[in-house]
């Protein structure tokens, strides 16, 4: 018998195939909704048609099953071999969509591409960029984040403002008595039921919209069992660096965030890790399945932290768990009858769902947030200027539509102006001006930050 020294580490033990697969499809059920989400969105932000929609839901539950093997198994240097699931969504859905209603579809899917070469290109040096990206600056750009697609789910539920059916009482009551089930199932229940409450309020949410007679299953049995992502569906890409740039800007914030998740998550599974080596391997991962999946016409891939908190709930780390996960996401991608049928559900359902799934993003930045010492007076300004310039462009639609068109596509990216506002300021406050008061002072550096300042924020 093996001593407990020779075991593997939980995190690289197999469990019972059985097992694993159960967990696995847990996994799948709890994310789901976010490509899901993710594709509907794109769906109606491009007016896509039934069937294009149809093909890139394929594509993103495929590719995200992929990269979820990549980075739970890490092949060559590919992948951190923690369980991670990919996921497409969040910032880079924004500044793809952004792209493609400025410069069309096929200029967001080349710079997709220009992107993830850009993420190989940037990593030798990237660990001499992390210190300009602490938890200041991936906190604030987080809440920017998840405020926007709080907003962007929203948009599934009332329809866009001057469009015909904006607000929709029907839609507004599918909404929320979709988000009214989740909270219900999460308040009864606990364990696996608990963690499952938002794919089983979707599902709730789903069957009252079938009573009320809102799916329409005409092409649900049209095609064959099997199916496969097609190629370029818009078409071939377009290349175009300042169009990609917004994109490329936040490639670097992204990679402080792949960062902090790759820290987190092997926090939480309970094994040491060499970050130099380790996250290196998270963001190859990353790019080599965005690049995939500019070709195939979706936004950039991310490694997610949803599982993160599956996996505290569960005590499940095995990263052969979000493996098996990821062969469940490319049997759905495949399975031409489940994505039809994905297809088909109401989107006043999905946004209720995504309401609730991005609002989450919201509050994990706000936790980061909280330990990123706000009681200290200049982070808390940095912080707060951030949020101002971050939230503008969100709050205000065409608050810049005056300005060149250059000028105008960095700007409405409300996530990239966040981010690199605070990446900017937190270099002025934190960097620059201590080093400029040491050599007027010649005191020590760690005597002169934030001298002379209050600790806490003033009261208003």
């Amino acid at each position: 018998m093996s001593s407990p020294s020779t075991l593997p580490h939980p995190v690289d033990q197999s469990r019972p195939l059985s097992r694993i697969i159960l967990f696995g499809i847990q996994h799948v059920l709890v994310m789901a909704a976010t490509p899901v989400s993710a594709i509907f969105l794109m769906s109606a932000t491009l007016h896509l048609d039934p069937g294009l929609t149809v093909n890139l839901l394929s594509a993103a539950f495929v590719l995200s099953g992929v990269g979820s093997l990549i980075q739970s198994l890490g092949p060559w240097k590919f992948g951190p071999r923690l369980p991670f699931v990919m996921l497409p969504g969040g910032a880079p859905l924004i500044l793809f969509l952004a792209i493609a209603e400025q410069h069309g579809v096929r200029t967001a899917t080349g710079a997709v591409i220009i992107s993830a070469a850009f993420y190989f290109v940037v990593l030798p040096v990237f660990s001499r960029l992390l210190k300009f990206f602490p938890t200041l600056v991936i906190g604030t750009m987080i809440v920017i984040v998840g405020v926007n697609l709080v907003k962007v789910g929203a948009l599934l539920v009332t329809g866009r403002p001057g469009t015909p059916g904006f607000a929709n009482t029907t839609n507004l009551a599918l909404g929320m008595a979709t988000i009214g089930f989740t909270v219900a199932l999460y308040w009864l229940f606990s364990g696996i039921v608990r963690q499952l409450a938002v794919m089983l309020g979707l599902i709730a949410g789903a069957a009252l919209a079938f009573a009320l007679g809102r799916f329409d299953f005409g092409g649900v049995a049209d095609g064959g069992i099997l199916s496969a992502p097609q190629p370029m569906p818009f078409g071939s890409p377009e290349f175009n660096l300042v169009a990609a740039l917004p994109l490329m800007l936040y490639g670097l914030a992204s990679m402080a965030e792949a960062t902090g998740q790759t820290v987190i998550n092997a926090e939480t599974v309970g094994k040491e890790i060499d970050t130099r080596t380790v996250v290196p391997r998270t963001i190859r991962g990353d790019a080599l399945v965005s690049l995939f999946g500019g070709f195939l016409g979706l936004p950039l891939m991310v490694t997610s932290g949803e599982n993160i908190g599956i996996v505290r709930v569960t005590g499940v780390r095995s990263r052969f768990v979000t493996a098996a996960a990821g062969v469940v996401l490319i049997a759905i991608g495949f399975l031409a009858p489940v994505i039809r049928a994905i297809s088909v559900i109401p989107s006043a359902v999905v946004g209720g769902t995504a309401m609730v799934v991005f609002a989450v993003i919201t509050v994990l930045g706000v936790q980061m947030l909280g330990k990123a010492d706000l009681e200290r007076h200049s982070n808390g300004f940095i912080c707060a200027v951030a949020l101002a310039l971050g939230l503008l462009p969100i709050l205000v639609p065409g608050v810049y539509a005056g300005l060149p068109s250059g000028a105008r596509i960095l700007l409405e990216s409300g996530v990239a102006v966040g981010a690199f506002t605070a990446a900017i300021l937190n270099v002025l406050f934190n960097h620059v001006r201590p080093r400029l008061a040491r050599g007027r002072a010649g005191e020590p550096l760690t005597a002169l930050v934030d001298a002379g300042e209050s600790r806490a924020v003033p009261h208003a």
